[in-house]
This record gives C-alpha cells, sequence and structure tokens, in this order.
C-alpha cells in the first residue's frame, strides 16, 4: 500500500500560526522534505517535532522528486513544508505535486499559513475575483507580463523582495497608470506588520521614505 504526501503549511510570521493539525502530521510521517534544515530545525524544535529531515529546494527538486516517489511506493508517509507559508505557492512543490498526480499516489495538502490571502483581505480592494500572479520575472519576459497584468480588469496580487520593490512599483505605474490603487502589505503575521494603501503613486512615495525590509505583497487594481 502506497503512502501519503502531505502538503504542510508552515507559518510566515509568528509561530502560533501553526495548526494543531500539521503538528499532528508532522509527528507521524516517516519523514520531512525542507527547504532550509536550518530554518525548519528552529519550528520543528520549538513544537517538539523530531523526525528526520530531507532537503527539497529549487535547486535539487528535479533531482530529489523520484526518490521522493519511490518512498511513496514504497509505503512511507512524506511531509513537505517550506520556509514560510504553504509548499507550491511560489516555493518548491509542485514538480512533486505533478509526479504524484502522474503516478496516481495519494496527496493531502493542509489548510493553513499563506502571505497573500491576509494581504488581500485587508487591502481594500475588490477580493470576490483575484488573480495571484506570484514574482514576476526577473529580466526576460518581465515587460511582457506586465503589459498582459495591465489588461486585467481583476485584483493582482504579486509577491515582491525588498531590494526590488521601488523598481516594480514604478514599472506598475507606467504600465498601469498613476491613479491605480493599490496595497503594499509587509512583514505578515511579524512584529511589524505593516500596510499601506493608496495609489501607485502614494505607495512610490512611501516606499522611498523608508528602507522596507521583509517580503512584500502588493496587491493591484486598475478598473476602480
Amino acid at each position: 500500500m502506497s503512502g501519503i504526501l502531505y502538503f504542510v503549511p508552515t507559518p510566515v510570521g509568528n509561530l502560533e500560526d501553526m495548526t494543531f493539525r500539521a503538528v499532528k502530521v508532522l509527528k507521524g510521517v516517516d519523514y520531512i522534505l525542507c527547504e532550509d534544515t536550518r530554518t525548519s530545525g528552529v519550528l520543528l524544535k520549538h513544537y517538539e517535532i523530531s523526525k528526520p529531515l530531507k532537503s527539497y529546494h529549487l535547486h535539487n527538486e528535479h533531482q530529489a522528486t523520484q526518490k521522493v516517489i519511490d518512498d511513496l511506493k514504497n509505503g512511507q508517509n512524506i511531509a513537505i513544508i517550506t520556509d514560510a507559508g504553504t509548499p507550491g505557492i511560489s516555493d518548491p512543490g509542485y514538480l512533486l505535486s505533478k509526479a504524484c498526480a502522474d503516478e496516481n499516489l495519494e496527496m493531502i495538502c493542509l489548510p493553513g499559513a499563506t502571505a497573500l490571502i491576509p494581504a488581500l483581505v485587508v487591502s481594500g480592494l475588490p477580493n470576490n475575483e483575484f488573480l495571484f500572479a506570484g514574482f514576476l520575472p526577473q529580466k526576460k519576459g518581465r515587460q511582457t507580463k506586465l503589459k498582459q497584468l495591465a489588461e486585467e480588469k481583476k485584483t493582482i496580487v504579486l509577491y515582491e523582495s525588498p531590494h526590488k520593490i521601488n523598481t516594480t512599483l514604478e514599472q506598475i505605474k507606467e504600465f498601469f497608470g498613476e491613479e491605480t490603487k493599490a496595497s503594499l502589505s509587509r512583514e505578515i503575521s511579524k512584529k511589524f506588520e505593516e500596510t499601506k494603501r493608496g495609489t501607485i503613486n502614494e505607495l512610490i512615495e512611501f516606499s522611498k521614505s523608508k528602507t522596507l525590509k521583509g517580503e512584500i505583497v502588493l496587491i493591484v487594481n486598475n478598473s476602480l
């Protein structure tokens, strides 16, 4: 009988965002796949979870996936976690999910922490329909993607890093227009959590007035 692959969300900030079910699942599997054993080790120690950790990240997932599939076929139950949030959402996990689907192996994804939903809810922008675009392409295809997104009438959710946020905001102004409504959330579920709402011009002024730290979720809507 084949084992089960569990996708287990981990806190994006506050460790108390971990669910009881997530802790129970991690304590019950044969081993845990993680992006960084040191980062995950802190979380697992906090919840007194003692299970073998195996690295599974963007640089080795192609090579590591088949071994995981073989272990699942041999009846092992395995969990995959990332440094923060839900595996597969702008993090490693998709390749493994596809491989399991191709092999008709059982997968269960626990509901839990992710950065995009809290940021979307507090943005004050329409959230009945939205498009999650993740990280924009770094170079090749970036302008093409921005042109496509500028035609979108739904609210758009983007992830961005602190050192690129000013460039991204300026590009959104260029492609979407300076009156575009937006919301910028950072440090979600952490001590210095902060959200700034306004036009894209107001967000550019805000971003340039201080050094932003932590991963950023940018919510944009140019149909209002």
